[in-house]
């Protein structure tokens, strides 16, 4: 069961496009809408999220629901509803007047996934929901893996052209109040804003969704709130140099060849105790993957962040 929040703005595309370019399962999507700055862009924010909904609906099959923010710009208010939603959604027990699910009709809840959008909406909403969804991910340990925060960058934003519209249309209005236009440049000028009016209306006010790397999606790690021991950051460093190992006591092995130190029992131990305390269950640095009767052991997206940031602290170039 895959949820994903999306807070909704004043876009159209990279709230939605994504996920069907990059053909992710959505099963379930909870729009939240807020009311910001003027009635007509309230207005305008909300004709895009009933838009989003039934396009959801129709070109991915979603469960769709619309939840209102009450205040864009309560950060604190924003936080514990993110909080309480993300949970409900993690555990099976979606707000709102859905009737509540058991037995057959419920999703296991080691099933369930919830991504939150951080594209849109004004930032402390965004802000306050990725900071809730870190902050579960920190406290859930066993379900960092089910939690994601990500980002999608435009392909191209439209306030600029509507810039170039605006100026266009003033040395317009000034050489009409000369005298100096003839009708076929108003007629260009008066299709030209038809067009950019349209695609704004349509789409809001970026266009696309940017390729990046593999994919339209960038997603946001979250960091440990632990502190890195130092036979932990060898671990990390030399996880950072070979890639991958195929067990762990492949790479407690390699580890005592650069340490000089002797291979035996207690060294492997105190590796896989490490490596344990570095895994899903604890800091989050390292991924580990079952293969028979060992484990693939590699740096996880944040470990890897973390050995690119202290590399040159530590002297090290790799």
């Amino acid at each position: 069961m895959q949820t994903h929040v999306v807070p909704v703005g004043f876009d159209y595309d990279r709230l939605i496009a994504p996920l069907i370019r990059d053909q992710r399962d959505v099963d379930r999507v909870i729009l939240l809408e807020g009311a910001v700055g003027s009635e007509a862009n309230v207005e305008y924010s909300r004709r895009l999220s009933r838009k989003l909904e039934q396009d959801f609906r129709n070109l991915l099959g979603a469960e769709t629901e619309r939840v209102v923010v009450d205040d864009v710009y309560d950060y604190d208010a924003a936080f514990e509803q993110a909080y309480e939603l993300i949970n409900a959604e993690l555990d099976g027990e979606p707000g709102g007047d859905e009737p509540s699910r058991s037995g057959a009709e419920a999703d296991s809840s080691a099933d369930r996934e919830v991504w939150v959008n951080v594209s849109a909406m004004p930032r402390p909403v965004s802000f306050a929901f990725a900071t809730a969804a870190h902050s579960i991910m920190v406290e859930r340990q066993a379900d960092r893996d089910r939690i994601h925060t990500y980002y999608t960058a435009p392909e191209k934003y439209l306030e600029t052209e509507l810039a170039e519209e605006l100026r266009a249309g003033k040395e317009l209005l000034e050489d009409v109040r000369r005298g100096e236009v003839d009708s076929d440049r108003i007629d260009e000028r008066l299709d030209s804003v038809a067009d950019l009016l349209a695609e704004f209306d349509e789409r809001g006010t970026t266009i696309g969704a940017k390729r990046i790397g593999e994919t339209h999606v960038v997603e946001l790690p979250v960091a440990s709130f632990s502190n890195v021991k130092p036979f932990e950051e060898v671990i990390l460093y030399k996880l950072g140099e070979a890639g991958e190992f195929e067990s762990v006591s492949e790479l407690a092995e390699a580890l005592a060849r650069d340490l000089n130190e002797e291979y035996t029992d207690s060294f492997r131990s105190k590796v896989i105790y490490n490596v344990d305390r570095l895994g899903p269950g604890g800091k989050g640095y390292i991924e580990r993957e079952e293969r028979g009767k060992s484990h693939r052991t590699r740096l996880s997206r944040i470990g890897e962040l973390w050995v690119r940031a202290h590399a040159d602290r530590s002297g090290r170039s790799d």
